[in-house]
């Protein structure tokens, strides 16, 4: 059992927790959770880490043979990015899609520029899994997906949501457009009502800053400018949200439609 700060081990986690260069470097993540910790796939689970009181408690979970490590519980403490640890915490190898990876039989992509809010990023990623989006493009500007604050927002969607950063933002959006995928944007200058558009076709929402939208270049793209309709003196709605209502709406539209992998 590891019961120092000092430990190798230790700093490491730390160094992982708090700096996304030294994930990449390590091609790892950390995923905290006992629900997080079932839904690895364990052909990528790099290592587990436990809390002495924890082991205890389920000892069970690692009789098949599952290697962990165990530290005290002070340690785990000081290791954990929440305030009050569940005492299970995992290295995950990381995953690697390409552009290819997002389309799908019909796709249906989010496509997102300098999303900078973790717990915005998590949930868009978790819902697009439930709506049965088939992939999230993201501009550089993005947030880190691995940002400990995103992965527990998917609340395990990280394992299953084919992603792709682009350092080709432009390019790549206009290679939607040329497989025929409609660009839809989120807009304040929308024309159409986002409910009156056919979204079972190939699809792709654009999702702009919190703060700032989309940059004029990246709306420039889009094919359409959809709105969701506002009342009182609301402008425009959190990101996420946004994001969610586009997305069950054209989730609706193709269940209606039978699409394939979309239930009645």
């Amino acid at each position: 059992m590891i019961t120092s700060t000092s430990n190798a081990q230790v700093k490491q986690l730390m160094q992982l927790q708090k700096k996304a260069r030294e994930r990449e470097k390590q091609d790892v993540f950390v995923v905290e959770g006992i629900k997080m910790f079932r839904e690895v796939p364990r052909e990528r689970l790099v290592q587990t880490y436990v809390s002495e009181s924890f082991y205890k408690k389920h000892e069970v979970l690692f009789s098949g043979g599952l290697q962990v490590t165990v530290l005290s519980d002070r340690v785990f403490e000081t290791v954990s990015d929440t305030k009050t640890p569940q005492g299970v915490l995992c290295l995950v190898r990381q995953y690697h899609y390409t552009l290819q990876d997002l389309f799908g039989s019909c796709p249906l992509i989010m496509a997102l520029e300098n999303i900078q809010d973790p717990g915005n990023l998590g949930t868009i990623l978790r819902t697009a899994e439930g709506a049965g989006v088939t992939g999230i493009l993201m501009s550089r500007g993005c947030v880190d997906l691995y940002n400990p604050k995103v992965i527990r927002s998917t609340m395990g969607s990280i394992y299953r949501m084919p992603f792709y950063y682009t350092d080709s933002w432009e390019e790549d959006l206009l290679e939607l457009k040329k497989r025929d995928v409609t660009v839809y944007a989120a807009h304040l200058r929308g024309q159409g009502t986002y409910d009156a558009q056919d979204y079972c076709r190939p699809s792709a929402f654009l999702i702009g800053n919190e703060s700032k939208g989309l940059t004029d270049e990246t709306a420039q793209l889009a094919d359409i400018f959809i709105k969701i309709p506002m009342c009182g003196q609301v402008e425009s709605l959190n990101a996420a949200v946004a994001s969610s209502i586009l997305m069950y709406e054209a989730n609706r539209q193709r269940r209606i439609k039978g699409l394939q992998g979309f239930g009645a």
